[in-house]
């Protein structure tokens, strides 16, 4: 069993590192001003990547691309990034620019066609992004429901070469409520490649969890609050990580 990556997340809201409330713009919590530090301080740590998010971009606002190029120059390990990314151009531009793999959400719903294009030219470097909220998939910001189911969704994607789906609980997310389990094991057994887990992990009782046989087939889960909070300590959530990938 390959170890679970723990993905610290970064969400970016006016240059700051801060942490929504089930993606309401209005709870805001700011962590760090320095966002380039929080970064350092998670690779520091141990963290193997680096999930940030453009909170700005994603819901149709200026880019916080200068935070961004602040994270690209002072980690060496790799970043993924989403949040307003809608064009063969942006994508092009930040892997350019030391992004290691882009995350499209809006834009995968909205035009498929450019998940299979950004795939083949960028193999191994774009990953879906499929956020619900209910069991129902919502877009610009998670501001939009769509009506489409998760496990639907998530198989539009199967079979063009995208490196992940990332699926997020909305209602759980940033609430220290726990990861929807069931539903994202269901969506990891229901497609063919990888699933990242995200939304309300709060303990390391639930990485533990992680860790057990019947969720080997996810690749990775994002851990926001509970970090900046104290609620997980990273040399700890890291050792139980490195222990189960040993012991497989």
């Amino acid at each position: 069993m390959a170890a679970v990556i723990l993905f610290p997340a970064i969400d970016l809201k006016d240059g700051q590192c801060v942490r929504l409330l089930r993606g309401d713009m209005a709870a805001a919590t700011v962590y760090n001003t320095d966002v380039a530090f929080q970064a350092a301080q998670f690779e520091k740590a141990g963290f193997r990547w680096l999930h940030v998010v453009d909170l700005d971009a994603a819901t149709g606002g200026s880019s916080n691309a200068a935070a961004i190029a602040s994270i690209l120059s002072v980690v060496r390990i790799p970043v993924q990034l989403g949040g307003g990314i809608r064009t063969l151009q942006a994508i092009e531009d930040w892997l350019g620019k030391g992004v290691r793999r882009v995350i499209l959400g809006t834009a995968a719903l909205r035009n498929p066609d450019l998940v299979l294009t950004a795939c083949r030219k960028f193999p191994g470097a774009v990953a879906v992004g499929i956020d619900a909220r209910a069991g129902e998939v919502a877009i610009e910001g998670w501001t939009e429901r769509t009506g489409v189911g998760i496990i639907e969704a998530a198989k539009r994607f199967e079979d063009v070469g995208a490196a992940a789906v990332i699926y997020t609980d909305i209602d759980r997310d940033g609430a220290l409520s726990g990861l929807n389990l069931s539903a994202t094991l269901a969506l990891a057994h229901a497609v063919n490649f990888p699933v990242i887990a995200s939304g309300g992990l709060a303990s390391l009782e639930e990485i533990r969890r992680l860790m057990q046989p019947d969720c080997a087939r996810l690749a990775g889960v994002i851990i926001g609050r509970a970090l900046y909070d104290g609620r997980i300590e990273p040399a700890e959530a890291l050792r139980l990580a490195r222990s189960a990938s040993e012991a497989a």
